[in-house]
């Protein structure tokens, strides 16, 4: 086990530096904007590698053989960004814009916004692999990018915060109120949207 920990320290290095190049593009996208549309549609960029530790337990949970092969295949959000924006059709205009990129390739996309989870939960998320170019080799790395407004952001770290409390075991009133307050987050989504487009109307008007 502590053969593979030592493994699996160095095998992160490659996600490391996939979470690097990702949040430079980002990075790039945003001070574009700032400068040559005077508008930043990111509000806020996190980026996380998870710890050998993490994958362990997820590895044990998934029932995945412990080795660097197996834990490659397997699991995919290794490596993770999260992007708040201001509105829902910043995330789309961001999605569009990193999947267009030609050294990013697409694996899978979940669009929980256009179909939320059960639960009410919202986001975007992508799977994308970007190359990393090491001394004697080149790495497609998966990168898991999640991209929702600020308010689906905020529902979701409450949602966690309430399952992390209760151990997973949520009262019924409680999963009710969480459902409720999805709703709440939606409207005022779409609000906020047709509020954002009204002021362009105004600007665009002599």
């Amino acid at each position: 086990m502590k053969h593979l920990k030592n493994e699996l320290t160095r095998f992160l290095m490659a996600y490391k530096f996939g979470l690097d190049e990702m949040n430079t593009k980002i990075n790039i996208l945003k001070e574009e904007f700032q400068y040559v549309h005077d508008y930043n549609p990111i509000e806020h960029v996190k980026s996380r590698l998870k710890s050998p530790d993490s994958i362990f337990l997820k590895a044990q949970r998934k029932d995945i053989d412990l080795s660097i092969e197996s834990i490659r295949d397997n699991i995919k959000d290794i490596a993770g960004i999260r992007i708040t924006c201001s509105f829902i059709s910043d995330i789309y205009e961001l999605a569009t814009m990193l999947q267009k990129q030609k050294d990013i390739t697409v694996v899978e996309v979940k669009d929980y916004i256009k179909n939320p989870k059960a639960n009410g939960y919202k986001s975007l998320h992508l799977l994308l692999e970007i190359p990393v170019f090491l001394s004697d080799r080149v790495e497609n790395v998966p990168v898991e990018v999640q991209i929702r407004t600020v308010a689906m952001d905020f529902w979701a770290s409450l949602e966690h915060k309430i399952y992390y409390k209760f151990k997973k075991e949520v009262p019924n009133h409680l999963l009710a109120e969480l459902k409720e307050a999805a709703g709440v987050v939606s409207h005022l989504d779409h609000k906020m949207e047709n509020l954002n487009k009204e002021m362009d109307r105004y600007k665009e008007l002599p």
